[in-house]
């Protein structure tokens, strides 16, 4: 815990504040060496007893001091003729002084003093302290001096103070320890602080850009102009992990080990099952059952230890259900989530740049791709995107969204280029937006990518803290997750409509893959797994940031603007930059 006050306050607030920790290389291996001493738990003889002179080597040794108000679990105390010094192990190098000699880093050397604090709390006869650096081998020595001690009380006073105020303290700045820190991802340093120079009220008359360009990104100039430097990409640009989809009829999932393995049982009653495919449940992100697929407890309970969510749909593609471990302790967030989102003024500030975002980059897809972009369209489509920034509720911005949704879809057609081998007709006819059974193909694909758009979203929420229930823009109602709802709003078309473009004008899916029953029109599983593949590649899909000029997949940018909504609501910047296009 002092570690990481001295290290980062902001760390230190993430983990024993929140209780968020993520590992990284570096602390697993640390975390591992760390269960290799345990395993070494050795007995520490009384006070009384050590001044009898002896050697002692104790290792793993858990102490406290109520003086202090502090515990640590330390590595080794050794030594002898009744002094004692309390041995931590580090993975890493020294720091080199002046002279070239190595030193203790600030951090170490206030948890190592701490502990050697505790010892003489507990009636040990303790000078110095000492740091095992596994990477240069080198033993550092600390004295506990005066200056020491007033160190450690000032660590344990400040640590106290940022876990009473319950305001995470800002990012460090353009530190070399962002780029090692295992919360990076989540603390978003730059990016935080890029976000935080934002004015309250957007300014409507520039739109970002996606692709790269001359012309610095907006929020890094200003960035720039503040002397607070370039935005670094601190995170992969993409996920090494992979959704997985199973679709089949009849099939089952297991586990051996650290395996899933997918099975297909015969129909006859006692029939011998096959195996289908075999998964490494460490190679997955999440899992999307389809229809009749079922899991075993083993499976469950193997997904929902390593937090990989299991999604439910329908055979048609309806998303109606998830399963994941318990996640997130921290509800710091949801408190704050729940808070604003009884505070209508700041529901409808957000969700005026939902809702904007949504209308503008509605607007950039039908330009990028219409075979003859429709200016009247264009042009109201760009006014109703700056009517939506000025609404005064939610219900007039309901109407905007509406109308502008009504003009988008009325020129959708304009964007399918695939046509079949007769005449030249449209193999795919879409004439306006229908659902509940969706009627026709288009809309068919429409329903199922907006589908797993909101599983996705919805599976971003839960894994950053969200409740997804309780939104913005979409108010509550049974069964509706309205904040997944409100985040997916803006890449309805980005990701969504132009997954069906790709899908249908790459001929990814044909005509031959739908079904109809009475006015309904579903996909067939072939089809269905053609769009999967091309929802797939869309979301994996390197898209430069617009605000923070560095690419990464879409896949992070859920996650990355989800994060900007937190901090919107913890009010650590002072409004939610949308994800736009142009």
């Amino acid at each position: 815990m002092l570690n990481e006050v001295v290290y980062c306050p902001r760390l230190f607030f993430y983990e024993w504040v929140e209780g968020v920790f993520v590992h990284n290389a570096d602390t697993v291996e640390g975390a591992l060496r760390h269960e290799k001493l345990e395993r070494k738990e050795d007995p520490l003889p009384t006070a009384a007893e050590a001044e009898t002179g002896e050697s002692i080597r104790a290792r793993s040794v858990e102490l406290a001091s109520d003086r202090l108000g502090i515990i640590a679990r330390i590595d080794l105390v050794e030594g002898e003729g009744g002094t004692l010094s309390p041995v931590d192990y580090k993975k890493g190098a020294p720091r080199q002084g002046d002279d070239g000699s190595p030193e203790a880093w600030p951090a170490d050397r206030v948890q190592v003093g701490a502990q050697a604090l505790i010892l003489r709390d507990n009636g040990y006869a303790c000078d110095e302290a000492v740091l095992y650096y596994s990477a240069t081998r080198q033993r550092v020595r600390v004295a506990l001096d005066a200056a020491l001690v007033d160190e450690i009380t000032a660590a344990i006073a400040t640590a106290r103070a940022l876990a009473a105020g319950g305001r995470i303290p800002p990012p460090l700045v353009d530190s070399p320890k962002c780029p090692r820190c295992s919360l990076v991802t989540i603390c978003l340093p730059d990016e935080t602080r890029a976000a935080a120079t934002l004015p309250a009220e957007p300014d409507d008359a520039a739109q970002l850009a996606l692709f790269a360009t001359d012309e610095p990104p907006r929020a890094a100039a200003e960035a720039d102009g503040d002397g607070l430097g370039e935005v670094r990409r601190l995170m992969p640009a993409r996920d090494d992990l992979r959704p997985l989809y199973l679709t089949g009829h009849g099939l089952t999932v297991g586990k051996s080990g650290e395996v899933l393995q997918v099975r297909e049982y015969g129909r006859a009653k006692g029939a011998p099952s096959k195996l289908i495919q075999e998964v490494r449940l460490n190679e997955i992100s999440q899992i999307n059952l389809f229809g009749n697929v079922q899991l075993t407890p083993a499976a469950v309970q193997g997904l929902c230890a390593a937090e990989k969510p299991v999604a439910y749909f329908s055979f048609g593609g309806w998303f109606y259900g998830l399963t994941q471990g318990l996640g997130l302790r921290n509800v710091f967030l949801r408190r704050e989530q729940f808070r604003r989102a009884d505070d209508p003024r700041f529901a409808l500030r957000v969700a005026r740049d939902l809702v904007a975002s949504k209308i503008r980059n509605q607007r950039t897809l039908l330009q990028r791709n219409h075979v003859e972009p429709p200016p009247v369209a264009l042009l109201r489509l760009k006014r109703l995107a700056q009517q939506a920034q000025a609404a005064t509720a939610l219900d007039e911005l309901l109407g905007i969204e509406g109308t502008a949704a009504r003009l988008y879809f009325e020129h959708f057609a304009g964007m399918l280029k695939v046509e079949d081998g007769d005449g030249g007709a449209p193999a795919f006819d879409f004439r306006t937006r229908n659902r509940r059974p969706p009627r026709d193909p288009v809309n068919a694909l429409l329903s199922f990518a907006y589908a797993l758009l909101s599983k996705d979203l919805m599976i971003t929420c839960h894994g950053i803290g969200f409740d997804p229930f309780v939104g913005f823009y979409h108010q509550p109602r049974y069964g509706r997750p309205a904040l997944a709802l409100d985040l997916m709003e803006g890449f309805r078309p980005l990701v969504a409509d132009s997954a069906v473009l790709t899908a249908i004008n790459s001929r990814m899916v044909g005509d031959t893959d739908f079904i109809r029953a009475g006015d309904a029109v579903a996909l067939t599983p072939a089809g269905r797994k053609g769009f999967i593949r091309a929802y797939e590649q869309r979301i994996d899909t390197l898209v430069t940031h617009p605000l923070f000029g560095y690419r990464v997949t879409y896949r992070r940018v859920f996650e990355i603007q989800a994060r900007l909504l937190a901090r919107f609501i913890s009010g650590e910047i002072l409004r939610y930059p949308g994800f736009e296009t142009r």
